[in-house]
């Protein structure tokens, strides 16, 4: 727990069983989609 702010930061809340998969989830589009972009990214620059 923070102490300025009080947010508790817990993965492993008991009261939502499913938050660590959807946080891996989230983790994992914005990697996705990071590379997507810089694939383009890299296209453009050598053209």
């Amino acid at each position: 727990m923070d102490k300025r702010s009080g947010i508790v930061n817990d993965p492993n809340r008991l009261d939502d069983e499913e938050y660590i998969v959807r946080l891996i989830a989230k983790v994992v589009t914005v990697s996705l989609e990071t590379v997507g972009i810089i694939e383009k990214l890299v296209k453009i620059l050598i053209d």
